[in-house]
């Protein structure tokens, strides 16, 4: 059965009174009789009568709802962060709407321009590995729409961020590599324009330089997702070049190396320790189970929506803010 939403035209015509009659009828005004009133305020129960909220923000010219784009749903993170943002905004008696891109910048730029049309009040973004470009970004700017990133960032752009420390993370990975006797560390890193890919590689080098390591430039692996780690992982053993341990950018590529070291029976952690990134729901359930970087995906939705309420509901300009929420690692069987 197809829906149709009740209109407030559609009450006044049923009783027989004007559409101005129904709508202060329905906000309890008290020059509509309480005959009146009840009358109207039963049959919009009856009818199912919704305020249409599109409507109603262009007339207040204030909308109810934000924006979220992300790079991929599928990705627990990601998941964390939306259910953060939602518990806040939702509170505040907003709504969501979501977009994905996929990786992809032009479909990133897409979904700005859906948010655009669809007078969102602010975003909130995550940005994709392809964006090389900020345009689009300073098109939301420029019209007024406030925008928070989360995760991955556009540094060159002033605007609010909630980030976390990924070379304090990232230092932390692999100093626990190391204390677990590792001296020959592999880093799967990240795409370089991404930050932090590039925080990531520097909390790696800090680590090494630290503990009397040599950095080995030969040892930094571009590889960040499953398919890619298993082929380079593969090809570590079969050069006879196999580290005693790896550091990946995030679970995926973790995993894996995990797989293959396995699938060529190679111990872990007694031959070659792993440590991932992100924490991801699989990362627990792998054998052996991944050590991993905990990022605390909810906590950053959370503190991403306060920000973009902040923004929305503030009547004056104030400098942009950034918020590092803290990150732990979790060990486990890998490591």
């Amino acid at each position: 059965m197809k829906y149709t939403q009740i209109t407030i035209k559609d009450i006044a015509k049923k009783i027989g009174v004007s559409p101005s009659t129904v709508s202060r009828a329905l906000k309890d005004h008290p020059d509509i009789s309480e005959k009146t009133r009840k009358e109207i305020q039963e049959l919009a129960k009856e009818l199912h009568y919704r305020p249409n909220s599109i409507a109603l923000s262009l007339r207040q010219n204030k909308s109810n709802v934000i924006g979220v784009i992300v790079p991929q749903l599928v990705h627990h993170f990601f998941s964390q962060v939306i259910s953060g943002i939602e518990d806040i905004v939702s509170k505040n008696k907003y709504n969501i709407i979501i977009c994905q891109s996929n990786e992809n910048y032009e479909r990133e730029i897409q979904n700005i321009q859906t948010m655009i049309t669809s007078h969102v009040a602010g975003i909130l973004i995550s940005r994709t590995k392809e964006t090389c470009d900020d345009e689009h970004f300073k098109t939301v700017l420029d019209i007024g729409i406030p925008m928070v990133f989360f995760d991955r960032t556009y540094k060159e752009l002033d605007t609010d961020k909630v980030i976390i420390d990924d070379i304090g993370a990232a230092y932390l990975a692999t100093e626990h590599l190391i204390k677990a006797g590792c001296k020959r560390i592999v880093h799967f890193k990240g795409p370089d324009n991404l930050h932090i890919s590039r925080k990531r590689l520097e909390g790696y080098r800090r680590a090494l330089e630290v503990h009397n390591l040599k950095f080995d430039e030969s040892l930094v692996i571009l590889c960040d997702n499953l398919e890619d780690a298993m082929k380079t992982t593969q090809n570590l053993i079969d050069s006879n070049n196999l580290p005693d341990g790896i550091f990946a950018v995030n679970d995926n590529a973790a995993i894996g190396a995990l797989k293959t070291l396995k699938r060529n029976n190679i111990a872990i952690p007694q031959q070659v320790a792993i440590v991932g990134f992100s924490n991801e729901l699989i990362s627990s359930i792998t054998t052996p189970s991944l050590t991993t970087i905990e990022q605390n995906g909810y906590e950053i939705g959370k503190r991403a929506a306060e920000l973009i309420l902040k923004r929305i509901n503030s009547k004056k300009e104030y400098p942009s803010q950034t918020i590092i929420v803290p990150t732990s690692l979790i060990k486990r069987e890998s490591s």
